[in-house]
């Protein structure tokens, strides 16, 4: 497909997910995305829950992380994203490493439901571009990428944008990492006053892999902020 095709086209509505009978109420479901930080704050690592049964289920780690692989159990407060009803849901769990870079979790139990932001989202700086296809503001631009999440960015830009607007984000994160590219829709904009306005932007169709790249590179960044890269 080509880029001005995916521009043409309509975003796509999130298949319903499937839920568990038991755990209907709770609003969480086997597939859900999720990020797992410890009462301090720090975040340990995103993964997707997997197996859910009853008051237990899986973690399958996608991200990088400092736990050891033979670290004692811990008690965690783990935060996912309702792709159907676009709702944070916070839950608390005791995780326990496992084979694979998948992690047991027992005790599951949901502590809220929210409508604010689903993942972490790291503060950056970084100089990026946006280009947007078609019309007579067609063409690459820079701006810089004022923090970035699994779901979407912030950036700053002399340009304007409003909202509805599309455009391809390239960005490099990290010196020794790959160029990545996001194609992204303005949701909001914010007035800074006398600097340039900001632009709330959420991703759209990325794929699984996509995603995982992402988180890879954000916690490589994270990682490297902290001094433990």
């Amino acid at each position: 497909m080509g880029l001005l095709d995916f521009f043409k086209k309509h975003e796509k509505e999130p298949p319903v997910p499937a839920k568990p009978g038991p755990t209907e109420e709770l609003e969480i479901y086997s597939g859900m995305r999720v990020e797992v930080t410890a009462f301090d704050g720090r975040l340990l690592f995103v993964a997707k829950l997997q197996g859910l049964r009853g008051n237990m289920a899986e973690l399958h780690q996608y991200s990088e992380t400092d736990i050891p692989q033979d670290a004692e159990p811990m008690r965690v407060r783990i935060r996912g994203y309702h792709d159907h009803e676009r709702k944070a849901v916070y839950m608390e769990g005791t995780i326990s490493p496992r084979p694979a870079h998948i992690w047991q979790v027992e005790e599951l139990e949901v502590a809220r439901i929210g409508n604010d932001r689903a993942f972490f989202r790291l503060d950056t700086d970084i100089e990026a571009t946006a280009t947007t296809f078609g019309g007579i503001g067609a063409g690459e631009k820079p701006c810089r990428l004022r923090n970035i999440s699994v779901g979407g960015a912030c950036i700053s830009s002399e340009y304007s944008y409003r909202e509805g607007d599309k455009f391809l984000l390239k960005v490099k994160l990290l010196d020794d990492r790959d160029i990545s590219a996001m194609f992204c829709e303005v949701l909001r904009i914010i007035d800074k006053g006398n600097s340039a306005p900001e632009y709330g932007c959420r991703f759209l169709e990325l794929n699984e892999s996509d995603q995982e790249k992402i988180t890879q590179n954000i916690f490589a960044v994270q990682r490297k902020q902290r001094g433990t890269f």
